[in-house]
């Protein structure tokens, strides 16, 4: 089986404003992407918050997900994120599908890839997509490498253990940019705003970030 988690805690510091409720088309930025993984067949669905828990929380109210804090996402970088995550599934769950609340673009076509991508093999592999030689998200993390996962300090990040890992590693090569692409700050959000409308999506922002 197979859980989804989405990383939603950061503070969104270069963009001005919380990115997840950002708003993108009728919904906000992390309805759009929470939206995209329940066309998947996940056991679960967690969204792992930590700054403006309320609000996120509140937005998500109504969506068959589970909000998760992270009381440690001030001081820990994402990899704390990831750790609350792991630790709120359940015991029955054999791979997390991590994706991050800033890829609004992101397509159910990728998600299905990764996803099968590691039912079809040995579990304890890592599925990496990836577009050009570049890896992207949503990344699928088996049960067998938790352990090392949650083993890391909060200043690591899950590249820490790639290296340590690579025989475990496989990447799947995917023509989708949209693996890559996030939103840091106010003209990253105009640009993927701008790239969905070219797709043929009416998604124009009701205003400009601060």
């Amino acid at each position: 089986m197979i859980a989804g988690m989405v990383l939603a805690a950061g503070r969104s510091s270069r963009m001005g404003r919380l990115k997840p409720l950002l708003p993108w088309g009728q919904k906000t930025v992390i309805e759009q992407v929470v939206t995209t993984l329940l066309t998947a067949s996940l056991a679960d669905l967690l969204v792992v918050t930590g700054y403006e828990h309320e609000a996120l929380a509140a937005v998500l109210q109504g969506y068959p997900l589970r909000v998760v804090f992270n009381p440690d996402h001030a001081a820990g970088e994402m990899i704390s994120s990831i750790q609350v995550g792991l630790r709120a599934l359940g015991p029955t769950v054999n791979a997390a599908l991590i994706a991050v609340g800033d890829q609004p673009r992101i397509q159910a076509g990728t998600i299905a890839a990764v996803m099968a991508a590691w039912r079809d093999g040995p579990p304890q592999r890592i599925i990496i997509p990836s577009y050009r030689m570049r890896r992207g998200h949503p990344i699928c993390l088996p049960r067998a490498v938790w352990p090392a996962v949650l083993a890391l300090s909060w200043q690591d990040s899950l590249r820490s253990l790639w290296t340590s890992l690579a025989g475990q590693i496989e990447h799947i090569t995917l023509d989708s940019p949209t693996i890559l692409s996030d939103m840091d700050t106010p003209d990253d959000y105009l640009r993927e705003v701008g790239a969905s409308v070219t797709d043929g999506h009416d998604l124009s922002p009701t205003e400009r970030p601060a």
